[in-house]
């Protein structure tokens, strides 16, 4: 019991709401393509797996930037006693904006997009346009919801998000839909439907405040958003690199696959915490407080460690065995290459809470740095001579490990790890200093 306080004391607050609303959403992904899976024809549901898959990667790279740059904003600002409303507007604009320029360019590419992957059809390109705007509109609300300390109203969000889209998933199968767009709505669907559940929570939260300079609202973005996608490319390269190392392997991507979905659990339980982390550690360093900054940084790093351990060791005793029988996977993997991938979860998470860190103390560059070096470490080992799933494990733990090690050194370098003195985040120098 003692363990279990001092874990829940470790981790930040609102992690509860969160967690629920996270773990919602994430079997509402598998319910969602299981249901799919069982209604659709075999080009049918590939035609959804790649628009879940594009939905997932490439709008996540290009969108949760949005909700992490508006949490460290927000939760600075509220610090100081600074209200949301005009950080809410501002963001409204820059959201339609990137938005806008997202669709425009599906649009432009429609043809050649639903031809590649689609089989020709323009209606799944129209729907991964409506999915894109529902991850657009509630990643903003989430960073707003995130920054102001609103946790039930952000775990809410993903509950209802999750919720409907296990409901509207199982209408589909039950009403015998054979449709791969009316699956492939529900990505658009649900989100809409909890944006609208939370908006008036959302609304009610912001209070006016001082103008946000449009600089401090973009000048983190485009760093973000390269080091989010790099993110993606590093913690899915296991499967990539197997399949481009070795095509006709298929027993062995199979297999890696399945081993990764195991060794990656910590990494659900990490999405409970990301947003409750970035907001504290935002608000610890508006008010100079570093200690409380490094104390809670210490923590985060011991809970992800501990996440690590406890998962790894499931996997490496029990992986091979696990994955033939939940996965009916084939017998092709050993207990190290288990230990390989949980190693680099560890490597990724510490790299993750690092990264956070880093954004807090406006070091964008400083994380993206990271993930280039760390990819460059994962493309180096990965072309090493030897055996595939030996290379391709080995080059995770490295990527990620690297990763790590460079934020690491960037956080505590002199100079390194210090926010801009006097000027609190999102706020114009001269309303600043009248405040004063």
């Amino acid at each position: 019991m003692n363990r279990l306080s001092a874990l829940g004391a470790a981790l930040p607050p609102g992690m509860a709401a969160v967690g629920i609303g996270t773990a919602v959403l994430g079997a509402a992904s598998y319910v969602h393509l299981a249901v799919a899976g069982h209604s659709l024809t075999t080009p049918d549901m590939a035609a959804v797996s790649v628009l879940w898959t594009i939905v997932m990667s490439v709008g996540m790279g290009l969108f949760f930037p949005l909700e992490q740059e508006l949490t460290r904003i927000v939760a600075a600002r509220a610090a100081h006693g600074r209200g949301a409303t005009p950080v809410l507007r501002r963001a409204a604009v820059l959201t339609t904006g990137l938005l806008a320029a997202v669709l425009g360019v599906l649009a432009l590419l429609a043809g050649p997009v639903a031809d590649r992957f689609f089989g020709g059809d323009l209606a799944m390109v129209a729907a991964l346009g409506g999915a894109f705007a529902g991850l657009a509109l509630t990643f903003t609300t989430r960073g707003i919801l995130a920054g102001l300390g609103r946790f039930t109203a952000y775990g809410t969000q993903l509950a209802v998000d999750g919720g409907a889209r296990i409901v509207l998933a199982l209408l589909c199968g039950a009403a015998g839909l054979h449709s791969a767009l009316a699956f492939a709505l529900v990505l658009t669907v649900a989100p809409l439907l909890s944006l609208v559940v939370t908006l008036p929570a959302t609304l009610r939260a912001c209070r006016p405040g001082p103008p946000v300079a449009w600089p401090d609202l973009v000048r983190g973005l485009g760093p973000l958003v390269a080091s989010t996608l790099l993110a993606q490319v590093m913690v899915n390269a296991v499967v990539m690199s197997a399949q481009l190392l070795a095509p006709t392997q298929a027993a062995l991507v199979a297999a890696l696959l399945n081993a990764l979905v195991l060794a990656r659990i910590p990494l659900f339980v990490f999405a409970a915490v990301q947003p409750t982390l970035l907001s504290g550690l935002a608000g610890v360093d508006a008010t100079g407080d570093r200690e409380g900054f490094a104390r809670m940084l210490r923590r985060a790093c011991a809970v992800v460690t501990g996440l690590s351990v406890l998962g790894g060791v499931v996997a490496v005793l029990a992986g091979p065995w696990l994955i033939r029988v939940l996965f009916a996977a084939p017998d092709v993997l050993t207990r190290p290459d288990f230990l390989l991938l949980s190693l680099g979860t560890l490597g990724y998470l510490l790299a993750q809470v690092l990264g956070q860190a880093l954004m807090v103390r406006h070091r964008h560059r400083a994380q993206l740095a990271g993930w280039l070096v760390g990819t460059a470490a994962l493309v180096a080992v990965t072309l090493l001579p030897g055996d595939v799933a030996t290379r391709v494990t080995s080059a995770f733990t490295a990527g990620t490990a690297t990763t790590a090690l460079v934020m690491l050194w960037a956080l505590n370098r002199p100079g390194g790890g210090e926010s801009a003195p006097g000027h609190a985040e999102g706020i114009p120098q001269d309303v600043e200093s009248a405040n004063r």
